[in-house]
């Protein structure tokens, strides 16, 4: 399947929300724990398939700020596996040049998942290939929300007036800064809904949806088989595909 990509036709930007690892534990009478410890392979999958392809951001969403309602166990079983995973990945990254950064307000995670998450984003800072973004304490309207705050602060102080607000100026606000809006949403589980991700990075972003697929079984033609999907779609951003098509014929 690889080879039907167009590589001069990539999303540059993916985001993925990896949904289904308790359930996929639980279909085989296990703890839901035992899910998202099988579910750092696919994580490794998506992120060397990107890689390979030459996608510029991957941002997966690894923690919402309503995940902090599950049981204690199982958050603080997700914590510790994040910072074991982030040690035991980070000579890969570097070998396969990923850049790793977060959103989110990571202010909220433990000392040692901060820790940790610092010492990989250190080390990887000049890394020149995917840019690897992982969402913790992550809500799409948090984000639109400390986007709002800044601005009013900017305003307050002088720095900015109201009637210089626009989309770019929103845009830079969030925690994804500069970085390009999302082309291909992924969502494994069934579940057809975005979750409060990246409410506004997702705003034409094309939705990839796998029925029968749970996190954990999640592998690299499984990307490939949603980017052929996007690579098949017209994209018209509000315009009418002649229109599309009359540019692109230019």
């Amino acid at each position: 399947m690889k080879e039907l990509i167009d590589t001069g036709n990539l999303p540059k930007h993916i985001a993925v929300i990896m949904d289904g690892n308790g359930r996929w534990a639980q279909n085989q009478g296990a703890a839901r724990v035992f899910g998202h410890r099988n579910a750092i392979k696919a994580v490794r999958e998506v992120t060397e398939g990107c890689a390979e392809l030459g996608v510029s951001c991957l941002t997966l969403y690894a923690f919402s700020t309503e995940n902090w309602a599950r049981p204690e166990f199982e958050v603080r079983a997700l914590m510790e596996l994040l910072v074991q995973s982030i040690g035991n990945e980070l000579p890969t990254m570097m070998k396969n040049n990923v850049k790793l950064d977060t959103i989110g307000n990571t202010a909220s995670l433990p000392k040692s998942c901060q820790n940790q998450l610092g010492k990989a984003i250190a080390e990887t800072r000049n890394n020149t290939g995917l840019n690897l973004i992982l969402a913790l304490g992550y809500s799409g309207k948090w984000d639109i929300t400390q986007a709002a705050r800044k601005i009013a602060e900017d305003v307050r102080n002088g720095v900015l007036l109201p009637e210089e607000i626009n989309e770019e100026v929103v845009a830079g606000n969030l925690s994804t800064g500069s970085r390009p809006e999302v082309d291909l949403m992924l969502r494994t589980g069934g579940d057809h809904r975005i979750s409060n991700f990246l409410l506004w990075q997702l705003a034409y972003s094309e939705l990839y949806f796998y029925e029968d697929l749970f996190w954990p079984d999640f592998r690299r033609e499984h990307l490939y088989e949603a980017i052929l999907s996007f690579q098949n779609r017209e994209r018209r951003f509000g315009k009418t595909g002649e229109q599309i098509k009359a540019n692109g014929a230019k």
